[in-house]
């Protein structure tokens, strides 16, 4: 690994039960509720995410280093677990809860429950649970960093196959604007970031809240359009619960089925617990423009499922991290804590 990509990121505070990101989201869905854009308000508010979202995946390439990427590769049977649990196991278990509709899960909840199965891992908190638990680092940065790039493709596919044009208006032209969207400015960042990568360096800190306020102008944007749509009075309190059961019992499944289904494949304790938290996760970040651009109107009770089940991977996988972190070493083994990267 670079020296560029071996800086350490923050854990998140022990005290806290609740990532502050969170509550600014939660503050955001809020202010959609009570302040919703509107008209030209919201013409201009859907330009500026499209661009914000634009430049997120711009310094997403620009950070991800080339020549770790494809020195990654030489672990590819790991990616590939990843990717199977991610684009395989997680949308055959989004279909398999079709069968909670109508009693545990409701139906105008389906479609986004489905799409959370579809969306591509993270990159930031699988690197930083590994860590923790520490597991392997760099293959978790490699593993995060490959979804990413496949679930630009393969999630909108497949939404094509598995929601077709009642969930997500899927077509050639969608599939164009997140291609644009999204994999335009991830290649134009990689080809210059030999350029900009010092600056990057640099300024870490201040990149990373123009990262999460992209992510909140898109929340504000979706739930500004549910609200004038009049979307929100189809969800009672007594549906979330039954959403957040249905995910709880998801995210319980995967985290048995990559842990499990690792240690079946021969993989040692670290690579484990890198394919566990980067084959266990959904991308908030990558998941919400997609969700824009698939869903329209309709995208903010699409991406409810999507946003409640990153809060619950956060709070399950930070009490699971730091119970691997405890766990005895195999012989030979050392116990110092690995570098995480920022990405």
């Amino acid at each position: 690994m670079s020296r560029r990509t071996s800086r350490r990121i923050p854990a998140l505070p022990s005290w806290l039960p609740v990532d502050p990101y969170i509550l600014a989201l939660i503050g955001t869905v809020g202010l959609a509720a009570v302040l919703p854009v509107s008209g030209t308000g919201a013409e201009v508010a859907d330009g500026a995410s499209t661009g914000a979202v634009a430049l997120l995946f711009f310094l997403y390439g620009a950070r991800l280093s080339t020549a770790d990427a494809l020195d990654g590769l030489k672990h590819w049977r790991l990616h590939l677990t990843v990717l199977a649990c991610t684009f395989l196991v997680f949308p055959l278990l989004g279909l398999a809860a079709g069968g909670l509709v109508p009693h545990v899960l409701a139906p105008q909840l389906q479609d986004g429950f489905l799409f959370l199965c579809l969306v591509p891992s993270t990159i930031q908190s699988s690197i930083a649970f590994t860590s923790i638990a520490r597991g392997n680092v760099p293959a978790a940065i490699c593993a995060g960093s490959f979804s990413s790039i496949a679930g630009i493709l393969l999630t909108p596919l497949l939404a094509a196959v598995l929601l077709g044009g009642s969930g997500g208006g899927f077509s050639a032209d969608s599939l164009l604007k997140i291609v644009v969207q999204l994999l335009v400015p991830f290649l134009a960042g990689q080809l210059l970031r030999r350029r900009i990568g010092g600056f990057i360096g640099r300024h870490r800190t201040v990149l990373g809240y123009v990262d999460r306020g992209s992510i909140l102008l898109v929340v504000y944007t979706a739930f500004s359009a549910g609200m004038v749509a009049g979307i929100w009075h189809q969800v009672t309190p007594l549906r979330l619960l039954g959403l957040l059961a249905a995910e709880a019992v998801l995210l319980a499944l995967m985290l048995a089925v990559s842990w499990y289904g690792a240690k079946r494949l021969g993989f040692g304790r670290e690579d484990r617990i890198a394919i566990q938290f980067a084959g266990s996760k959904k991308s908030l970040a990558a998941g919400l423009p997609m969700a824009s651009v698939l869903f329209g109107a309709h995208a903010g009770l699409a991406v409810l499922p999507l946003m409640l089940f990153h809060q619950m991977q956060l709070m399950v996988c930070a009490v699971l991290a730091k119970r691997r972190s405890r766990d005895p070493l195999p012989d030979g083994a050392a116990a110092s804590e690995q570098p995480v990267p920022v990405s």
